[in-house]
C-alpha cells in the first residue's frame, strides 16, 4: 500500500483530501498542529502533530518521515491574513512565509529521492492567489506565487525521474481558512469552491495516464461571490 503525506490535515481542504486518498486505499501520514488518529476511521491513518510555521517542529518532522518510502506529497497546511501591508505584524509575515512556502520546500526536500524513486506524486496546494494581485494579499500573493514558481522548477528538474508536479490554484474555498478573517465565501452554491472539488481534482491528477502530467490546475467558482462578516 502507498504511503502519502498530507499537511494541514486536520481540516478543510486537507482533511477532504486525506479521506478521499483513504477511500482510495492509500496510507495517509497527516501533519498539523492538532491532528489526532480519532480524525478518521481508518487504520490506514497516521497522525503526526507538528507546527509547520516553527522551524524546529518542522525540521523535527522532516526527520521522522525522512526513511518513510513517500509516494506522494500534498502540501496543503497554509494561512492568509489581508491586511495592508504595514498593520501586519512580524510574527505574522514570518509565520506565514514559513508555513506557506519555506515548510513545503523542507518536506520536499527531506522526501524528494523518495518521491522520485517511486515515480510518485508532489501536489502544492496554492490558491488562486498565485496568479494574481490583490491588493491587501502582498505577503499571502508572494508566498504562493513562490510556491508555484518552487512548484515548476522542480517540475523540470526531476522530469526524467517520472516524478509528476502539479501546482493547484483553487479560488475561494468553503473552510476555517476564513475564520479569523473579516470575509468569507458566498453562501451561494455557484459561488464558492467546497473542499470536495479539490480533492475531486487530486483523484483526477494521480488517476491520469503517468507519461502526461497536468502541471498547472487552476479551480475556479462559476461565479464570484464573497460575504464580509458583520464585526
Amino acid at each position: 500500500m502507498k504511503k502519502v503525506v498530507v499537511t494541514g490535515a486536520s481540516s478543510g481542504i486537507g482533511k477532504e483530501i486525506t479521506k478521499r486518498l483513504l477511500l482510495l486505499d492509500y496510507k495517509v501520514i497527516g501533519i498539523s498542529r492538532s491532528v489526532k488518529k480519532e480524525d478518521f476511521e481508518s487504520e490506514n491513518f497516521t497522525p503526526i502533530q507538528a507546527n509547520l510555521a516553527d522551524e524546529a517542529s518542522t525540521l523535527l518532522t522532516c526527520k521522522k518521515i525522512s526513511d518513510e518510502n513517500i509516494y506522494m506529497l500534498i502540501n496543503c497546511a497554509g494561512f492568509g491574513r489581508f491586511e495592508p501591508h504595514e498593520e501586519l505584524s512580524a510574527k505574522t509575515v514570518t509565520d506565514m512565509v514559513f508555513l506557506n512556502l519555506t515548510a513545503p520546500m523542507l518536506l520536499t526536500n527531506a522526501l524528494l529521492r523518495n518521491l522520485k524513486k517511486n515515480s510518485g506524486y508532489l501536489i502544492n496546494i496554492n490558491s488562486i492567489e498565485a496568479l494574481r494581485a490583490s491588493k491587501f494579499a502582498g505577503v499571502y500573493s508572494a508566498t504562493k506565487a513562490g510556491l508555484r514558481a518552487f512548484g515548476d522548477s522542480l517540475f523540470e528538474e526531476t522530469r526524467k525521474s517520472s516524478l509528476s508536479i502539479t501546482n493547484i490554484n483553487p479560488d475561494m474555498t468553503q473552510s476555517n481558512f476564513y475564520k479569523e478573517l473579516r470575509f468569507e465565501t458566498s453562501q451561494q452554491e455557484d459561488e464558492k469552491l467546497l473542499a470536495s472539488d479539490i480533492a475531486d481534482a487530486v483523484e483526477h491528477i494521480i488517476s491520469m495516464r503517468k507519461g502526461a502530467v497536468v502541471s498547472e490546475y487552476t479551480i475556479r467558482s462559476l461565479n464570484f461571490g464573497i460575504s464580509k462578516k458583520k464585526l
